[in-house]
This record gives structure tokens, sequence and C-alpha cells, in this order.
């Protein structure tokens, strides 16, 4: 470093020390299209409901529950995920029903619906992470490699953070024929790893695509954008209702719980299927991710307030993200589902399923992980302390 370097602005210096990783900011036309969204208000995209972006609460505190040797052991398995073992062989043979959907783990999922196949927020990298050295690491292996998986009409991403946007699957990704389906802004990131603006469709909220005769309509998420230093708040993070001639389907994204979901519903519905985040939540940070509980409420608003079609818990089980035991998301929603008489399709990573076929349904977790608190289980009146009769009894004088 030269004397000369300590005069430049410490802006430039953070640039300067920006890998590509990190991605590109809007800019030029881009960004001008950015600025006339309706939900671009006061320089920043703004979420349908108020949202705390940041970890609320003491800083310190977080940090002793987050980084507590016995916590840090109950967000990992205690052995092998079983990852699902003939994927390959399995997606070989066409949906009989016309829908089959296949969890690669965390968010990514590969949905073939009336013959056209869909990937959502791809990540086959080992960290989510800008740094390949550092960062949340992969619990299991990918299924398959992103070459074996095959052509793919359209790739669907939700919204700019490392685990769902991953620099080398894009780049591979990049080199196929495949379209891209993203939020507003997101489109700076991918232009710079490769894929050409001609093959992007950048939507705004309720906005739609139509990619190979399926609709791919941007819809509203509650949570945030960014991948750098500094959040600016310019690339926007969106839901997905996939619509074909037979069947249609939801990826949530990111999202904390908010009363659009029934609008979407109304708008988009119902649904034949939902994949729905209900992972990574916390106390910490309640308005930006959905608790188990909060994920079937939102499924139940998206198929009119009944149950219906079937529920695909994501963003779980591949990256140990918020201090909760590692299996309590699969618990938690396989309880929240018998309470609502929902079916709900628990498959391994790698396990295809037809959500008109027969699902899979097992808790293949508990086979690997550690012994699950209930936190979640309200209390029954039958399980508070019994009164003394005269205590009852003083009462009633009284």
């Amino acid at each position: 470093m030269t004397g000369a370097d300590y005069l430049l602005p410490f802006r430039t210096k953070l640039r300067s020390m920006r890998t590509e990783s990190f991605g590109a900011d809007p800019a030029g036309a881009r960004m001008e299209r950015v600025r006339r969204s309706p939900h671009f208000v006061d320089g920043v995209f703004q979420n349908p409901v108020g949202a705390r972006t940041r970890p609320s609460g003491s800083t310190v505190e977080f940090a002793k529950v987050y980084f507590h040797k016995e916590q840090r052991a109950r967000r990992a398995p205690t052995g092998t995920v079983p990852v699902h073992a003939t994927t390959l062989a399995d997606l070989a043979v066409p949906p009989a029903t016309g829908l089959r959907l296949t969890w690669m783990g965390h968010s990514s999922v590969l949905a073939e619906i009336d013959g056209r196949r869909i990937l959502f927020d791809p990540v086959w990298g080992e960290r989510c992470s800008p740094f390949p050295f550092a960062g949340p690491k992969r619990l299991h292996p990918t299924p398959l490699s992103l070459a074996a998986l095959g052509p793919v009409d359209v790739v669907v991403i939700s919204h700019d953070h490392y685990d769902h946007l991953d620099l080398p699957t894009i780049r591979a990704l990049a080199r196929t024929d495949t379209v891209f389906a993203v939020p507003l802004g997101i489109g700076a990131h991918l232009e710079r790893w490769g894929v050409p603006t001609s093959r992007m469709h950048e939507l705004d909220w309720n906005e739609t695509a139509t990619v190979a005769g399926i609709g791919l309509t941007a819809t509203p998420a509650r949570h945030f954008c960014g991948r750098g230093l500094r959040n600016r708040q310019h690339t926007l993070w969106a839901s997905w209702a996939v619509t074909g001639p037979e069947h249609r389907i939801y990826h949530s994204g990111d999202t904390g719980y908010f009363p659009g979901f029934r609008d979407i519903g109304a708008e988009h519905g119902p649904f034949d299927a939902t994949m729905i985040q209900i992972g990574a939540y916390s106390e910490y940070w309640p308005d930006i991710h959905m608790t188990p509980a909060e994920g079937m409420r939102a499924h139940l608003d998206l198929q009119g307030g009944r149950p219906h079609g079937v529920l695909l818990p994501i963003h779980w089980g591949t990256f140990n993200l918020a201090p909760h035991a590692w299996a309590e998301p699969g618990e938690w929603t396989k309880e929240a589902g018998e309470e609502a008489g929902q079916t709900v399709a628990f498959p391994r990573p790698g396990e295809p399923f037809e959500p008109a076929g027969k699902l899979p349904t097992e808790p293949w977790w508990r086979a690997v992980s550690q012994p699950i608190a209930t936190p979640w289980r309200r209390p029954k009146v039958t399980d508070a302390p019994p009164v003394h009769r005269e205590e009852v009894d003083l009462a009633g004088e009284r």
C-alpha cells in the first residue's frame, strides 16, 4: 500500500475489496426502472407490512445463545443426513400426474409442471457466503450434480441473499440456454455473472412473465435484500405464483407472515402445492422469517382458509442459520399439519414426489437428530397444577 492509498475515500477502498460474489448494484436503465416501482419509496424498496430487518434485542445476548457450545451442537445433525439415492433415475421418468416436486435442500426445488421444468432458488455451492473459506457450510451434499439435472426451462430466484442466489450455481446455469425470472434489480447480479439480459425477466410485484407456456408471477413477500457491506434495498424480494395449463404452485422465498397471503391465494390460487419457508426463524428477527406455525397459517391463507393441496416445507435442514435445533422445523411443521388437518410432504433431500400421488411422510430427521424440546407446545388446561379444594372454597366465600 502506498501513501496515496490512504487518501482514497473509504467507500472506494470498500469497493476495491468487493469480490465478484457480492454481485453488482442496479444502475442506468435498470435503476430507473427500480425507481419507477410503486414499492420503491424514499430510495428503498418497502415491505407490504412494516418489518424490522435487523436483529432485535441485545447483540451480546444473541451471541451467547448462538455460539454456546451445547446450543451449537443442537443446530446440526448427529449423523449423515439421508439424501435420496436414486434421484437421477427417478427424474428420468416423466411425472404421471403432470406435477412433481423434488426438494434439493434448503429452498432449492425442481418443479416439473405440465411438461416444463422450473428450478427455484438453486444453491449448489458448499457455503452460502461471499467467501469460499467462511460462512455456513452445507450439512448434506446435493442429491445430484447440476449437470446431471438436465435442461431447465426457467430458473426462478426469490431474492439475492447468499442462501438463495449462489454465484457458482448461476455461473453454471449461465452456460445453458435456460431463462431466468427474478425480482427487480437482481438482473444486475446475473449480468455481472454472465447471464445475457435477453434471457432475463425482471419483475415487480404482481407482474407476470410467460415462459414456455407457464405463467410466472412475482408476488409480495415480507423480507429484505442485500449481498454487500451496505444494504441499500435496491433489489426486490418476492414470492412466486406459477400457473400451468393444468396445475398451480407457489414458492414463498423468505418471508415473515403478513395478511397478503390471502390476497395472493384469492388472485392466483388455490394451489396444488405450496413450498413454504418454515426454518431459520428466531425471536430476534420475527418479521422476516416464519415459524412453522406461521408457515402453516400462510399455506391455509393461500388456499382460501381451508386445508387443500400439499405443503412442502423448505428453508431448513441444509444450512445452520438460526438458534433453533436442526430438526425443530420438521417436527414442529409435522405437528402443525396434524393439528390443522393439512397434508404435508416430508421428502428426504432429492426425493421426488407427486402431490397427487403417494407422499413421503416419514419423519426421517429423527434418526439423525438429538432429542428435540417442544417449546411451541402450549400447556393444556389439564397440565396446569391441581388446585386444592380449600383454595377454591376460600375464593368462593370471597
